[in-house]
């Protein structure tokens, strides 16, 4: 029986999340870096514990004028006066990780993951050097902590370099590229807004393995959880949708 993680960012200020908790088998919380606060991650954490949902911290680059989607980092083009250094970014890690840490044990939870977000997401995917910043914040706060990362990227082999175990993932709501990279927001096609179209792209990267990209070129991928973006316009829908198919492809939604 196939069995497949189904994550979702939450916390980041969106009135759908309680909506979409039900479907899920974990949440990537953010912890003050694009969004968030001690309120709204303690409010995030109840509601997970409510539905046996596995909490996941969600660091990003401190940047809230464009909710961590811009990369920041000194070496970045275009990266205007909210620039960041190299030599700053893990112990802003790592204060955001333990910030939600801390909450998480005071409320009788532990942390499961670390899924980094946006912009460093995407940066990690590509730059060892990021990666390895991330790999070595978790290793300090916890070294069971799981890596989500992109399925085939830079992030899986600092992870495995780092002894963090990492965990493939794939995206129910984007598009890709024939190099498996996921298609940039500034692109048109860069999100999936038909319901059929997603649940198709699910089922052929859960059961087959691969993912159709850019020019109908199918590529081989890594499946271990399905994320889902809550702050997506069809997220609900989605989640509901994604938890129906599975359930009818006999898959169980789990960690």
């Amino acid at each position: 029986m196939l069995k497949i993680d189904l994550n979702c960012d939450m916390g980041e200020g969106m009135d759908t999340d309680a909506a979409i908790f039900p479907f899920i088998s974990s949440a990537n919380i953010a912890c003050g870096g694009h969004a968030g606060d001690a309120d709204t991650m303690r409010r995030t954490i109840a509601v997970a514990l409510v539905h046996g949902v596995a909490i996941g911290a969600h660091p990003s680059y401190p940047d809230r004028a464009s909710f961590g989607r811009t990369d920041i980092l000194d070496s970045s083009p275009g990266k205007g006066d909210r620039s960041l250094r190299l030599e700053d970014l893990a112990d802003i890690l790592t204060d955001q990780l333990r910030q939600l840490q801390k909450l998480a044990n005071d409320m009788g939870a532990r942390l499961h993951h670390i899924k980094p977000h946006g912009a460093l997401y995407n940066r990690a995917a590509k730059d060892a050097v990021v990666s390895g910043i991330i790999c070595r914040a978790i290793k300090n706060i916890d070294p069971t902590l799981l890596l989500y990362g992109l399925s085939g990227s830079e992030m899986r082999t600092q992870a495995i370099a780092h002894g963090i175990a990492f965990v493939s993932e794939v995206f129910a709501d984007r598009t890709y590229q024939p190099d498996g990279s996921l298609t940039p927001r500034t692109a048109s096609d860069a999100l999936i807004h038909d319901p059929a179209v997603m649940v198709r792209q699910v089922l052929m990267m859960v059961r087959e393995g691969k993912v159709r990209t850019a020019g109908d070129v199918d590529v081989p991928i890594a499946a271990d959880t399905i994320c889902l973006h809550g702050d997506g316009q069809h997220a609900v829908e989605f989640a509901a949708r994604i938890r129906h198919e599975l359930d009818q492809e006999g898959i169980v939604i789990g960690i």
